[in-house]
């Protein structure tokens, strides 16, 4: 599996150095930064010691939906107070999750939000999965950097992990299903049900491989049952 790691908007030079630095230590070596140009100034080359080189082949993207253009699945990291829906993952849980998609999934990004608010929702809901680290107090305290090292940690792991072969189509097995059921929940006329749609895209993203593929036979039921009573 391949893991990019990617930082949208950060302000600090050296919360970018310092990111940079935590993910060489953990063995992870792709950075994407998404609208900011803090990686270029020389206080996140100060702060990343040993790391510079991932600085210097960091890529820079425009918006989070362009950074995560080739990636086949995306985990987001957040705040619960900063989002609508309901379900975060811990990041043990996380990582049991990526392990089962690590055999048929090749490229997975890790999402980093803004030092000060975060992600916001409309960028949430490009992810798949929302995680989180548990604290004991109310206020978050974990800086980007530190955020960025407990992950890397807890994910190391997974980059030793080597995926079966599978068949080229299950890496867009979770798009195609996404977008199968948006369109069904149009036919439905209950696209407008927010709480609802929130729901079913973020339950989508803990599908294992054979679920997916059990509730695309169950859609596709559904759709031919449909246009059969439509025609009928």
């Amino acid at each position: 599996m391949h893991f990019p790691l990617i930082l949208v908007s950060p302000a600090r030079a050296e919360n970018v150095g310092a990111a940079a630095r935590a993910m060489k230590t953990m063995g992870f070596s792709e950075l994407r930064i998404v609208d900011s140009e803090a990686h270029r100034d020389p206080a996140a080359r100060r702060v990343a010691h040993g790391a510079t080189e991932i600085l210097e082949q960091a890529s820079h993207w425009p918006t989070l939906a362009a950074a995560l253009g080739d990636v086949d699945f995306s985990v987001a990291t957040t705040a619960r107070s900063r989002a609508r829906f309901h379900y975060y993952a811990t990041p043990q849980q996380t990582e049991a999750i990526l392990r089962e998609k690590s055999q048929w999934v090749e490229r997975v990004a890790l999402v980093f939000g803004r030092e000060d608010s975060g992600l916001s929702n409309d960028e949430l809901a490009q992810v798949d999965l929302l995680t989180g680290v548990p604290m004991a107090v109310d206020y978050p305290s974990l800086n980007l950097a530190q955020a960025v090292m407990v992950f890397c940690y807890q994910l190391s792991s997974l980059r030793q992990v080597q995926p079966a072969v599978a068949p080229a189509a299950d890496a867009a097995q979770l798009q195609a299903l996404r977008a199968r059921c948006q369109g069904l929940l149009t036919r439905l006329a209950v696209a407008d049900d927010i709480k609802l749609a929130d729901w079913l895209q973020q339950r989508l993203g803990l599908l294992e491989q054979r679920d997916s593929a059990m509730l695309h036979r169950l859609l596709h039921d559904i759709e031919k049952n449909l246009i059969d009573k439509n025609a009928g």
